[in-house]
Order: C-alpha cells, then structure tokens, then sequence
C-alpha cells in the first residue's frame, strides 16, 4: 500500500454525508500526519487524484458518443435514428442498473476469493468515509463508483455494433439489462473484485477480456441467434452494405481514442505522473501501430487503401494493449498494436466465411483483440509473475461465462418476445418503422 499514511487521512477528508461527521474528524484525529504542512500535501494529493479520476470518467463516458458515430456512420441511413437510440439507452440502463446491483456483484468484499458475492443493492456509504481503501489512490468513493459504472455500460455497447440493423430494440435493451446488472459484474468480479482469477495472478490493466472481450463473445452469441442481415450474403457470396456516412464513423474513432487516455490512465486509479504518463504513451503507441497494421494488411490482402480498416486497426491496437499498457514497455507495445491490426483484418474475413455478420466489426476489434492482448501481458510483461498459462485461463473461464451468458440471455428473448424484425421493417428500414422519424431527410422546394 503505497500511500497507506495519506490513504488513511483521504478516508476522512471531503465527506459530504454529515451524519458521519463525527466520526470522520476522529479518523481525521488518528490518521491524519502531525505537521500542518503533511496535512496539506494529503489534502492536495487527495483533491488532485479525485479530479484526475473524474476527469478519466468523463473521457470515458465521452466514448459513447464515439461507439454511436462509429456505428451510425458504418450503417446504413434507413437504420441511423435506431442505432442512436440504441446508443443513446444503453450508458443510461448501464449506469442505472449498475448502481442497483452491479457495483455490489462486482466489488462484493470477499471473504475469501471466490466465484460469487453480493455486496447488497445500490450503493452505500462505506465504514471508511467516501474514499475507498481497496484503490489507494485517495479519491472518493462516489467517483470510484462513476468511472466502473462507464466500464460497465461500455461492455454492453459491443454488443449493440455486432447486432444493429436487425435487432428489435425492446430485444436489446432487455438484453443490456440483464447482461450489464448480472454477467458483466460477476465476470469482473473475479479480478477486480478480488475473486479467484485475482488469487491465481491473473492480470487484467483496464479491461481487454473483463470489458472488451467479455463484450466480444455476447455480441459474438447475439449475431449467431440473428443470422445476418437481409441481402448481406447473396447465393452465398458477401454483398457491401455501404455506411451512411464515413466522416461520422471517422470522428467516432477519434472520440473513442481520446476516451481511451481516461479508460486506460484512469485505471492508474491515480494522478500518479510517471504511472498516468507511462500508460498513455504504451496506448498511443499501440494504437498508431494497430492503424498501421490493419491498413497494410488490407493493403496486401486487397490492394485498396481501406479506411475502414485503419479505423478498425487503432481500435484494435487501443484493445491489444489495455491489458497491460502499466506492464508492457513502449517497444513491445508497437508489436502488440500492431498484431493487433492485423488481426482484426484476418478476423473479419473469417466472420465472412462463417457467414456471421458484424456490422462494425465489433467482434474482431473487441473479442480477437482483446484476447490477444491478455495473452500478450503472459508474453510482453515486465512482471515475472505474469505468466501465458494464467493469462490463457483466465482468458478460457471469462470467456466461457461471457458467451454463455450472452447466449442464454438471446436465446430465451429468441423463444419468448423475439429477437428480430419483421422482413418488411428491415428491408424499408428500422428508423420509420420504429421510431417514426429518419435521421436523414432530404427536402426539396417546390
């Protein structure tokens, strides 16, 4: 516990509850360091770590708005209201229903590392004040629970790239209900929540297999109970469905690398400098050369210069490396990234020939690569104690549970409320009949 003096003084700084005043100036009393001048530099370190993580949360939550220009600009216009209605309920039933049960799935306090624990329903203050003492980066526990609650919300968002433009929306939201307040937490549990992959050693940075892939295999399990959509395979060749619109799907690439410097150096938990500074520098690297590497394998494969898979390679490249952008050195990070380009390309072609379609590629970027970039912390780590063989379990038991989950989930909405549109909705489109307004109207004067 680095900061395990100052952490104690944190405990008792900035409550805002004033029923635990009392109780707060004697942790205050106790803990807080003699000098005046000490008490200062723990207020300062306090106030600078918690906007530092409220500054990452918010970067975090701006990536919804990336995750919709990606996939309204990769769909097709007749679908871009659902997709932002999608896009739109997804971070709220994420926040919402992880404040009544997922922090408490999650973070349940285990008594000893195990499979399943319940910390109690919505949040309550903890014994210590509002810091949290698991983290020792000194920030409120309030915060602490907005930036896991952008995590959670960000699993389900996966899922809704893979499976646009068929899915009933009910369908979807239903899913994302269930899968952000039961699934996702209890998966994430078992690391960050000090489960049995922690105990095993296991590592997971910020979340290549406990967000991105555990995302990957629901949406992998969504888009098998679907079955493309209408026209994407003709006499079983692939048919392009072209986007709506290419500089949306651009800007939405680029919001989401800004919110990857919060997704990956808030999970620092910290404003440490040379930490913060260090896992922004491997996330960057990772994602020029995951662009890289999709762009010039699309290049060689097809001979075209494919933005779409530049766009996808720095997503992938973002992916790869938030397993361990703390514990992988700069120069090993290019390689990861750029594995990592390559990759979701190769990925791709393969949901082609499986006939599987994935309307943003979410799949690949998300579930290939971010299982790669867990195994890659068994290769890349400067820790001894990572090793391949615990990074591929985790990797094997986090995606068991993810896809089964997932699959469960859809395959009971399949057989109960139904999953798909109608024929007539997705051929006319999704945004007139569902919504009853299209996203882009054209008029013309008289």
């Amino acid at each position: 516990m680095a900061y395990s003096f100052i952490n104690e003084a944190y405990m008792a700084l900035a409550d805002p509850i004033s029923e635990v005043g009392t109780a707060t100036n004697e942790v205050i009393k106790a803990a807080t360091p003699s000098s005046e001048e000490e008490q200062a530099m723990a207020t300062g370190l306090f106030t600078a770590n918690n906007v530092w993580m409220m500054m990452a949360t918010a970067l975090v939550f701006i990536m919804h708005l990336g995750f919709a220009g990606v996939e309204a600009g990769f769909g097709q216009a007749k679908n871009t209201v659902n997709i932002l209605f999608k896009n739109t309920l997804t971070p709220i039933i994420g926040i919402l229903t992880f404040f009544i049960c997922g922090f408490g799935l999650m973070y349940p306090g285990f008594e000893t590392p195990g499979w399943f624990a319940f910390g109690g329903w919505f949040l309550s203050l903890p014994e210590n004040g509002t810091s949290i003492g698991y983290a020792d980066g000194g920030y409120t526990y309030w915060t602490d629970f907005l930036f896991q609650a952008m995590f959670a919300a960000t699993a389900a968002t996966i899922v809704s790239g893979a499976v646009a433009e068929r899915i009933k929306i009910t369908s979807y939201l239903v899913f994302t209900l269930i899968f952000v307040g039961l699934v996702y937490p209890i998966v994430g549990s078992w690391k960050w929540g000090g489960g049995v992959l922690d105990e095993w050693g296991f590592y997971d940075f910020a979340g290549s297999t406990l967000v991105h892939s555990v995302g990957g295999w629901a949406a992998l399990a969504g888009i098998i109970l679907l079955g493309p959509r209408k026209g994407k395979f003709i006499k079983g060749k692939p048919n392009d469905l072209p986007g709506s619109n290419v500089s949306l799907a651009v800007i939405g690439v680029f919001l989401l690398w800004l919110g990857w410097f919060g997704f990956n150096g808030g999970s620092v938990l910290s404003g440490d400098p040379g930490a913060t500074s260090f896992v922004l520098l491997t996330t960057s690297l990772a994602a020029c050369a995951g662009g890289l590497g999709g762009g010039i394998t699309a290049f060689l494969l097809n001979k075209k210069l494919d933005l779409g898979m530049v766009l996808n390679g720095i997503l992938a490249g973002l992916v790869g490396i938030t397993a361990g952008a703390d514990v992988i050195n700069p120069a090993p990070a290019l390689l990861v990234g750029f594995v990592a380009g390559i990759l979701v390309v190769f990925g791709a072609l393969a949901l082609v020939k499986l006939k599987l379609d994935d309307v943003v590629g979410a799949i690949p970027v998300h579930l290939f690569c971010g299982v790669w970039g867990t195994l890659a912390v068994g290769i890349f780590s400067t820790n001894p104690e990572h090793t391949f063989l615990i990074q591929l379990q985790g990797v094997a038991i986090c995606g068991a549970a993810a896809f089964t989950g997932g699959f469960v989930i859809f395959y009971v909405l399949k057989k109960t409320f139904g999953i798909r549109v109608s024929e007539q909705h997705e051929v006319e489109g999704l945004d007139s009949h569902e919504h009853g307004i299209r996203g882009y109207t054209i008029v013309y004067d008289e």
